[in-house]
């Protein structure tokens, strides 16, 4: 299965019920806000999501869109498909 790692910004976000707005649909789309490493669970840093799946750049790229568009608000959205992760410093969850 790929894994995905999704970066979404709001532009014109005033609160954090922006960013909450997003998270509840990225959720419904498949996304986690969350990453086990060495079977340990770990929360990703704010506005990074999760998706393992089988599925393209390209869908995750579409079902990102859709979520965001969801919020009401102008965005951005940078998809990256993992060749392997590392990380440093994430917190347990």
């Amino acid at each position: 299965m790929a894994k995905f790692t999704t970066r979404v910004e709001l532009h014109d976000a005033k609160t954090w019920e922006d960013y909450d707005k997003l998270h509840a649909a990225m959720e419904k789309k498949g996304f986690s806000r969350t990453i086990v490493f060495g079977g340990i669970t770990y929360q990703l840093p704010t506005a990074e999501y999760n998706y393992v799946g089988e599925v393209t750049r390209d869908q995750v790229l579409e079902l990102a869109k859709s979520a965001a568009t969801a919020t009401g608000h102008k965005f951005c959205v940078l998809v990256t498909e993992s060749a392997g992760r590392v990380m440093h410093n994430l917190k347990p969850v």
